[in-house]
């Protein structure tokens, strides 16, 4: 059986009554898509937080690539391979997005000593980042990110991330605030990432979650309740209900 590229057994952490996270297991698989669910306030952003390093876990065990990371800090993680989007995008907005995208690499490339050289000006950093700008499907390099839309920082974001090389990419609601072709543009470049890295997704649009996930893995209440194909989660009773209930509460 192949080795998870993440495992995560037990994983606990309470704010003083409330239990974020309780007793969660998953894993992800080499080149996989698995996609991780669930209501407001299921525990998704607390569990991403102990998986970045971000939140330390009260119990349980992070293991990435086979070495227990639980205790790691989030540069340390980064230097192993994880590599983790935000739902909040922050840019550099007076450069442009191939420059943004250079610093990146510049940064993974472990060039910081030349900080007194402009990355947006140094071809041997430009020419990566215009190819992780082509591979996510932003053809505007040169345009000055203030002036990008909202999906296209969003596209900026992600080849910002892939330029840590990553080996797992958690990618936190790359959907949101997006309209119905952005939506669909995201979802086509996903799926051509398919295979290539592994990925946790963390995504509240369903449309897209149905379409991209090899996995799915569904959160309420700091408990993974279900983890199984689109079909499996779809057909699940305690999903449905989870999800009833949170349409149905005022």
């Amino acid at each position: 059986m192949v080795e998870p590229v993440l495992r995560v057994q037990g994983l606990r952490k309470r704010f003083g009554g409330l239990a974020a996270t309780d007793d969660v297991s998953l894993e992800v698989r080499p080149g996989e898509l698995h996609a991780l669910i669930g209501p407001n306030g299921a525990g998704k952003t607390t569990l991403i937080g102990q998986l970045t390093g971000e939140i330390t876990p009260d119990a349980g065990q992070v293991v990435f690539c086979g070495e227990d990371i639980t205790r790691l800090s989030v540069a340390a993680r980064v230097k192993r391979g994880l590599a983790r989007s935000f739902q909040i995008v922050q840019l550099l907005d007076d450069d442009t997005a191939e420059a943004n995208v250079a610093l990146a690499v510049q940064a993974r490339a472990g060039h910081s000593f030349r900080f007194w050289r402009a990355a947006g000006r140094d071809a041997a950093l430009l020419e990566p980042a215009r190819a992780l700008l082509e591979q996510v499907g932003l053809a505007r390099h040169d345009t000055r990110v203030a002036d990008l839309s909202h999906g296209e920082r969003k596209l900026l974001e992600l080849a910002m991330a892939l330029a840590a090389r990553p080996i797992l990419l958690l990618l936190d609601e790359p959907m949101a605030g997006l309209g119905a072709a952005e939506s669909l543009a995201m979802t086509e470049t996903l799926r051509a990432l398919k295979g290539s890295v592994a990925i946790l997704l963390i995504e509240h649009d369903m449309e897209a979650v149905f379409a991209l996930a090899d996995r799915i893995t569904v959160l309420v209440y700091g408990r993974a309740i279900a983890t199984g194909t689109a079909e499996e989660i779809r057909a699940n009773p305690a999903v449905q209900d989870a999800y009833l209930a949170e349409e149905s509460s005022p």
